[in-house]
């Protein structure tokens, strides 16, 4: 599975953002995507996941502010930011779980929350 993630950007605090993710290839195979984030000199995090049934989770610093949706006909998967912080700021990135829990990843698009 081929992942290409869009819509970073610079913004300012409390604006909003649209991130999108394509996926191309053996797309039959996810059972899980999500979105993850990478900030400067931390370690990547995980933001948001939606299940194959379409449940949702999110991490305690986004719930209420973002959301995760899929369009699964477009292969597409998105993350609706909206409140946005400066600690916000990051590389995020899409990833998608295939059988034999296989992660796969997106090249990042990075976010900068300015205050």
């Amino acid at each position: 599975v081929q992942l290409q993630a869009s819509g970073g950007g610079l913004v300012q605090t409390g604006g909003s953002l649209r991130l999108s993710c394509a996926a191309s290839g053996r797309t039959s195979g996810i059972i899980s995507r999500a979105w993850f984030r990478q900030a400067p000199g931390q370690e990547r995090e995980s933001v948001a996941r939606i299940s194959g049934g379409g449940v949702t989770y999110y991490a305690d610093s986004v719930k209420g502010r973002f959301s995760i949706s899929r369009d699964i006909r477009k292969n597409a998967l998105y993350l609706q930011m909206n409140n946005l912080k400066p600690e916000d700021t990051a590389v995020y990135y899409c990833s998608v779980r295939t059988a034999g829990s296989i992660d796969h990843w997106g090249q990042g698009t990075l976010v900068t929350v300015s205050s």
